[in-house]
């Protein structure tokens, strides 16, 4: 199979016929029978799913890859369009799984897709620049544990399957790639306001070699006595932010009563 590289994306297409295999069966492990893969390109991936799913779709931006694949898989149903702007609760009834390949440059963003659907997804299985998974996958109190990491880890639990060598991609990426997969956890919603510890996490992580009172210093005026002002970001378990998010919150409705 004839294998493209969608430069403008920044995709490298799998060329390894086994690390596709194995891709293909850490999804179809789950069971879940609706699956979507994001930017199938050529199809490597996707000749060891569509057999397998019961409910399988593709979306790709890429028009040349979009006629390929209808070509080749028929009975395949292929999205023209960007998993970043399409409307994903209209893509399945019920649950469903990610699955794919993903632009190194846009990684980050797909994994925001998919928190912002996170009710509605499962699963998540994506190869993706290796040292982007190490940080999705690490705990606090390291340097490389940042925003994906706590908010990815609210909402999923984490495993990193495996590292993938440059050399099975066409063109071969200057970086080592790895297999993550996510999987969603127990915790229905928070027991804090969301949008406000989303937005206390990302200010944070903002100013990651600061203290949160510096780096919070708009709400942590309100908690002078607050037992995380001292610490960095990175030193704080997601219980630790659900914890300041509460505590910011009941400041800010104090503020707001007075």
């Amino acid at each position: 199979m004839q294998v493209r590289a969608k430069k403008q994306l920044g995709q490298h297409f799998l060329t390894d016929e086994n690390i596709a295999g194995k891709i293909a069966q850490a999804i179809i492990d789950t069971r879940i029978q609706n699956v979507l893969e994001v930017g199938p390109g050529m199809g490597v991936l996707t000749k060891y799913l569509h057999e397998h799913i019961a409910q399988f779709k593709a979306i790709e931006i890429d028009k040349e890859s979009v006629s390929y694949l209808s070509e080749y898989y028929p009975d395949l149903e292929v999205i023209s369009g960007d998993f970043l702007k399409i409307d994903l609760s209209s893509m399945f009834e019920g649950e469903f799984a990610v699955v794919g390949n993903f632009p190194y440059n846009i990684s980050s963003q797909i994994f925001f897709r998919v928190l912002e659907n996170r009710n509605r997804t499962t699963s998540v299985v994506g190869m993706i620049q290796k040292e982007v998974a190490e940080r999705i996958k690490e705990k606090e109190g390291n340097k490389t544990y940042g925003i994906l990491s706590v908010l990815l880890q609210t909402f999923f639990d984490v495993e990193y399957l495996f590292t993938v060598h440059e050399n099975v991609f066409s063109p071969p990426p200057k970086v080592k790639s790895a297999v993550i997969k996510l999987t969603r956890n127990q915790r229905a919603e928070l027991p804090c306001n969301e949008a406000l510890y989303f937005r206390l996490i990302k200010e944070s992580f903002g100013q990651r070699r600061k203290m949160l009172r510096s780096s919070l210093k708009t709400y942590l005026t309100l908690l002078p006595n607050c037992k995380f002002s001292t610490q960095r970001p990175e030193q704080l378990s997601i219980d630790n932010f659900i914890e300041l998010t509460l505590q910011v919150e009941q400041a800010l409705n104090e503020k707001k009563a007075h």
